[in-house]
């Protein structure tokens, strides 16, 4: 059970003013998980070079940016059209269990329903992420991913089934 209150935050999206803190945030966010590489800070800044940032939330708490989330496109074999990946996500750490993260994902995804987006892919925790509707899709996989951390949303009665390719940005580092 989580004894730390949820604080105010506001989503927005990014704006250029941002790109430092969102670099910071997603840095330190990264900085002790052991299933990272540490590159999300550049993944984001290639995806917003080549213009494939499709949607970048912040999240602010007292007019200061505490946590970021990334949406682009992804391409899946079997020419599903209109999927995201959402990631990476980062909240500052010192404010972890705040709700922070949960408003970022909530406004995301709400943010894809309105841009019409077929659903929605990502890897990470299935216990996170089954409050917002992701489930294990055996049906997709990812190069160098165990299954049990490929989640899917659907947004309509479409399922996506293949092999999911991220933009080339996420091969930054790697």
């Amino acid at each position: 059970m989580n004894d730390k209150p949820e604080i105010n935050v506001t989503i927005r999206p990014e704006s250029s003013d941002d790109v430092g803190a969102i670099s910071r945030i997603t840095e330190l966010a990264f900085r002790t998980n052991p299933h990272s590489n540490n590159t999300e800070q550049f993944i984001i800044e290639e995806l917003r070079r080549c213009g494939a940032l499709d949607l970048s939330l912040v999240a602010e708490v007292d007019k200061q940016v505490v946590g970021h989330i990334a949406f682009s496109t992804v391409e899946i074999s079997d020419g599903s059209l209109h999927w995201y990946a959402l990631g990476p996500i980062a909240v500052t750490p010192e404010l972890h269990g705040r709700g922070i993260g949960q408003a970022l994902v909530n406004a995301g995804l709400a943010a894809l329903r309105d841009l019409n987006a077929a659903g929605c892919v990502l890897v990470g925790s299935p216990k996170f992420y089954g409050r917002f509707g992701f489930r294990n899709c055996p049906e997709l996989t990812m190069d160098g991913v165990p299954q049990m951390y490929i989640q899917s949303l659907n947004f309509g009665a479409h399922s996506a089934t293949g092999k999911v390719k991220h933009h080339a940005a996420f091969s930054v580092g790697s």
